[in-house]
């Protein structure tokens, strides 16, 4: 059986549609066997495809070719799951830093900043 990466990369759910998985591996984001390749390569039993997420990369290994997309609870036959303990803590990190940010409101208010102009008068009194 033969298959292209991008629609493997889509078959197991590493990427929502097949153009945006064509888009990733153009962009480099996702390497075949430790190198960026084109989205039409073919794949066989073995390879390792790496994945860039912000400053993480998440390792799978190919268990199974396929050919049509399948359920999220099928997808442990076909694919296996290397990334390192480090790597899942850093994009843990990540994401715990854009959630903080997201809840920040930004710009203080009139309100905030006279508060603040008299927090810092009295502290430097």
């Amino acid at each position: 059986m033969k298959i292209r990466f991008d629609k493997y990369v889509w078959c197991v759910r590493l990427a929502k549609t097949r153009s945006q998985a064509s888009e990733l591996i153009t962009k480099g984001r996702f390497q075949l066997n430790g190198q960026s390749t084109k989205p039409s390569k073919e794949l066989k039993v073995g390879d390792l495809i790496g994945i860039q997420k912000n400053s993480a990369v998440f390792e799978f290994k190919i268990k199974q070719l396929l050919d049509k997309r399948l359920g999220a609870a099928l997808i442990v036959d076909y694919i296996e799951d290397l990334t390192r303990e480090e790597e899942i803590a850093k994009h843990k990190e990540y994401q715990l830093a854009q959630k903080a940010y997201r809840e920040t409101d930004g710009k203080p208010t009139k309100k905030d900043r006279r508060e603040l102009d008299k927090f810092l008068d009295d502290w430097n009194d």
